[in-house]
């Protein structure tokens, strides 16, 4: 796999890393101008980010006779993608954050915008908001639609209100006043009343972060972004300040959840971009990989790590983006109202506690066993069983070769931690591993299902692509739940994200509202905001230009929708202007198009509202194309050893376990058997194949 790199002066030779810091694993990915060239995995230090880093660029660094100090010093990008910001929200870990909202609508969290997964279900609490509601504050003021002020703001009882902040101890502040898009006036100043009388407290302006009509969303986006900030921020500083002092010369860019990168100061000053930031990366991989090796188009990309099982899809051969990111369960979680790259997560991973419920049913997840301790057969002290336990005991994983045999894992502590559970079920340790394995995958089948037939995709059209250390255990049983013929598996898939990393851009995007119809567009208001969206993207590309980006590609969309209709479809531009009626009718038929995709109806009768205007600027880095190795021409060398592994449905079989640095291209490998790669384990189950691609990859018929 070959990338390039940011600036001029990395074509003379510099490194680009890419980072991906997992609840359970950072993962480390080496490249330069030639392709990828080492990888490394070591153990998530939460407490200080940057020791985990580390201990993974020595792992990667050592192949390359450096030690992490000079690859640091060679290094001209640092791309790093996190789980920190989302696992903060999901954890409650955030700020103590106030919201300030136009008095009379302090509700705006609470109602959120309604939905309901089950309607006829009412066992369900209904879900506490983001913030607090004894930290929302009234703040006298109103403007109308049309941007007038109806209410002058109250700057006396705004510095009343910062008064009692003071009292309560709050970390960070959101604002979010009515139609602050129309006339955003109110809100800057009651931003600067912030830095006056609560100076150092870090706040967020909804027409700056998300500059919509729906106010939930704005408020939402506001309050997400404030309260990440005190943590974000020390966070980055933190990890950049410590990287620099061990050597790293070259730029750090911070992964957005838009699938590119974005410099470190940008995403300080809104730490928000950085939510579900790793999975972002992964369908970039999907994206390259898949063309390269069949000219797929279409593919589905599985990330399973140790703490969660991400989804997303590469659809028209690019990564498909998301209007709704929510941070927990659809309606009841939170939403970001920001675009991203649509993965789909659940608590699925390798760190997945079992348990039997009180039904007598067997439970995998949500609950993670992490990084500290772990599961049980790490060594560490965990005491509950989890889904890499499971597979332990199965024979799925060499415990003598894991993580590149830097770590040894324990068979017989699996086998303890497993038994009282197999004991409650009334069957064999070996049954229960299997019966783990099975609910975990039926959970991946479900999110998977979740993103393609919901959406209107049928998987067996798809290539499905699978990464993640965890990914091999039981992609064949998942594929043939979904009617996948085959799975592509790179070589590189324990660390899909980081390696994803290699194949970023730099990505940010911008967005405007202007509510009109087909009926009776608003050619004049339209290209007015138009004209402002490419007025922003010129200025960023000017900032891109100066730092060495020497190519660009903008994009515009808006979001519309039927007349009457709740929710939007986001539908591409021709161009950053609408012209004539000529123009407008394609616009309409491209929505009726999308429309009948996604719902399998279209009403080309029914007038159209376009209500969100965006413009996306992508600052394109050098991607040599992937070159293809010769065919080996030759049969696999002998297994490295047999052992027995335990299949449902066939018993305890013998299975040849081979080192993937054994395997050329052309190689074919028959089930049962198990391909060892120093950061994931591929399972082949009985009756199924692998074959080394002419990129070094796996593809395995199922």
């Amino acid at each position: 796999m070959s990338t390039s790199t940011l600036q001029a002066r990395d074509s003379s030779g510099g490194y680009r890393i890419g980072i991906d810091t997992g609840g359970t694993f950072t993962d480390v990915v080496v490249g330069d101008a030639s392709g990828i060239l080492s990888v490394g995995k070591a153990l998530t230090t939460r407490e200080r980010i940057s020791q985990g880093i580390l201990e993974g660029l020595a792992v990667a660094a050592a192949p390359l006779r450096l030690d992490a100090q000079a690859l640091l010093r060679r290094t001209a990008v640092f791309i790093y993608g996190s789980t920190r910001a989302t696992n903060a929200i999901l954890e409650g870990k955030i700020a103590r954050t106030a919201l300030l909202v136009t008095a009379g609508f302090p509700d705006i969290l609470v109602r959120r915008e309604g939905g309901k997964t089950n309607p006829w279900d009412y066992t369900q609490e209904y879900p506490e908001p983001y913030v607090p509601r004894h930290l929302t504050f009234e703040i006298p003021e109103r403007t109308s639609s049309e941007g007038r002020a109806l209410v002058s703001l109250d700057e006396a009882a705004a510095v009343a209100v910062m008064h009692r902040l003071r009292a309560q101890r709050i970390e960070a502040v959101a604002v979010c006043l009515l139609w602050s898009i129309a006339d955003p006036g109110h809100e800057l100043a009651l931003g600067r009343i912030i830095e006056r009388e609560l100076p150092g407290v870090p706040y967020t302006l909804s027409h700056q972060v998300n500059p919509v009509v729906r106010e939930y969303r704005r408020a939402s986006a506001a309050a997400i972004d404030a309260s990440l900030k005190p943590l974000m921020q020390q966070h980055l500083r933190e990890m950049e300040s410590d990287l620099r002092a061990a050597g790293l010369a070259g730029e750090l860019l911070p992964a957005i959840s838009l699938g590119g990168v974005m410099h470190i100061d940008a995403v300080i000053e809104r730490p928000i971009h950085m939510v579900r930031s790793g999975p972002s990366l992964a369908p970039i991989l999907g994206q390259v990989t898949g063309l390269a090796e069949t000219g797929a188009t279409e593919v589905i990309v599985c990330d399973t790590g140790g703490t969660s099982f991400d989804v997303s899809l590469v659809r028209d051969g690019r990564p498909v983006f998301g209007r709704d990111t929510w941070l927990g369960p659809r309606y009841t979680g939170h939403l970001t109202g920001l675009s991203s790259v649509d993965a789909r997560s659940i608590g699925s991973g390798g760190g997945s506690i079992a348990r039997v419920d009180s039904g007598g049913l067997l439970c995998v997840g949500p609950e993670s066993a992490g990084a500290n301790p772990g599961p049980a057969c790490y060594g560490r002290g965990g005491t509950q069983p989890t889904v890499t336990d499971a597979a332990l005991l199965l024979g799925y994983l060499d415990a003598e070769y894991f993580n590149g045999g830097r770590m040894r894992l324990e068979p017989a502590a699996a086998r303890r931690v497993i038994e009282p559970l197999a004991a409650q079920l009334g069957k064999s340790p070996e049954d229960a591993a299997a019966g783990i394995l099975t609910v975990a995958s039926e959970h991946m089948v479900a999110a998977i299902k979740e993103i393609t037939i919901n959406e209107g995709v049928d998987p067996r059209d798809s290539l499905l692509l699978a990464g993640g250390g965890a990914a091999g255990l039981n992609i064949v049983p998942i594929a043939r739940e979904l009617g996948c013929a085959r799975v592509l598996v790179p070589r590189m898939a324990g660390a899909l994200s980081a390696c994803g990393a290699q194949f970023t851009d730099i990505v940010t995007e911008f967005s405007r509202s202007q509510v009109t119809a087909s009926s009776s567009f608003d050619y004049t208001g339209v290209n007015r905001v138009l004209e402002e969206l490419q007025s922003s993207i010129d200025t960023f590309a000017q900032g891109l230009r100066q730092r060495g980006v020497r190519r660009f590609r903008a994009a515009y969309c808006v979001e519309a929708r039927y007349r009457y209709q709740v929710w939007e479809l986001e539908v591409p531009l021709p161009g950053a202007r609408i012209e004539n009626e000529s123009q407008l009718t394609s616009i309409v038929r491209a929505f009726h198009r999308t429309h009948e995709n996604i719902f399998a109806v279209s009403e080309k009768s029914q007038e159209i509202e376009f209500i969100q205007w965006k413009g996306r600027i992508t600052g394109e880095l050098d991607r040599p194309p992937l070159t293809p190795l010769p065919d080996a021409g030759t049969e696999p060398p002998p297994p490295q050893r047999l052992a027995p592994a335990y299949f449902a449905g066939h018993g305890t079989m013998q299975v040849a376990h081979r080192r993937g640095a054994e395997l050329k291209p052309g190689m074919r490998i028959d089930g049962p058997a198990l391909i060892v790669e120093p950061i994931t384990t591929i399972v082949l189950y009985p009756g199924s194949t692998a074959t080394v691609t002419p990129f070094d990859n796996y593809m395995v018929e199922v």
